[in-house]
């Protein structure tokens, strides 16, 4: 059997732009943020500054429009706020924009791509494969998707979000919320995931949602899986704790892999 390539993950969009330069070293990631209809997390504006295009999709603009002067907390002009963060697309189906929030970034300049008569995706889905006709083919390697807005709210919702990760297993997608990170491990790689132990963790865990799995093995947990199955109504590696920079991931099957984010002071 040909040995897997490897896939490395790193959470440096976590950190200011300058030390992520540093700990990207000579391969800088490319990174596009998509904003969904649920809170933004605290550190929305960080993940605004990595980013190379920024896409609300649908009501996401409502949020994006509404929870950033919140998060700017040291800033008492809203207006600059508003203009600043300004989306470089909307895209969706329109049902949950509101109208003075469309209106004000069309004004700005906001590029808006109306997909109602699309009913068999989901808003997330669309803005995903925007961004990946919108990259050129030399960039895909180095791409990463960040979903703000993606976890809370209604679970069909949340499950859809996760959904998707499945439609685009060959891209590096990662969920959102204030308390954690999850993103799609596919089977057909080996994964070393390189811990920012100052921002995340050390709460994880490794989900077989989808399929069983029927030998998973890693290195760097606390409880390890050596040949492990797991399956829903069997074991599934919940409330695990990274103990060491690196963790490494082998599976016959994909597996959802999620870690606690710190607050910061």
């Amino acid at each position: 059997m040909a040995e897997k390539l490897l896939m490395t993950h790193c959470s440096s969009f976590l950190l200011p732009p300058t030390i992520t330069d540093a700990v990207n070293g000579s391969l800088p990631t490319t990174y596009a943020l998509i904003i969904l209809n649920q809170r933004l997390p605290r550190f929305t504006p960080l993940l605004w500054q990595h980013a190379k295009i920024r896409l609300c999709a649908d009501g996401g603009a409502n949020r994006l429009f509404d929870n950033m002067p919140e998060l700017c907390p040291h800033e008492d002009d809203v207006s600059v706020i508003h203009e600043r963060y300004k989306p470089d697309v909307i895209k969706g189906d329109m049902d949950s924009i509101r109208p003075d929030v469309l209106n004000f970034y069309k004004n700005l300049g906001t590029k808006i791509v109306d997909n109602s008569d699309d009913q068999d995706t989901t808003d997330l889905h669309k803005c995903i494969k925007y961004v990946c006709d919108f990259m050129p083919d030399d960039g895909k390697s180095n791409l990463c998707i960040l979903v703000a807005g993606a976890l809370g709210g209604r679970f069909d919702h949340e499950m859809g979000n996760i959904n998707t990760l499945y439609s685009f297993k060959t891209t590096r997608i990662l969920l959102l919320s204030d308390d954690c990170l999850i993103q799609l491990l596919p089977s057909n790689r080996h994964h070393e995931i390189h811990i920012q132990s100052s921002v995340e963790g050390p709460h994880c865990g490794l989900i077989p949602i989808g399929a069983p799995s029927g030998s998973s093995t890693t290195t760097g947990l606390q409880w390890n899986l050596d040949n492990t199955e797991m399956r829903f109504g069997g074991l599934v590696s919940t409330s695990n704790i990274v103990t060491g920079e690196i963790v490494t991931v082998q599976s016959d099957s994909d597996l959802l892999w999620t870690i606690s984010l710190k607050k910061q002071p």
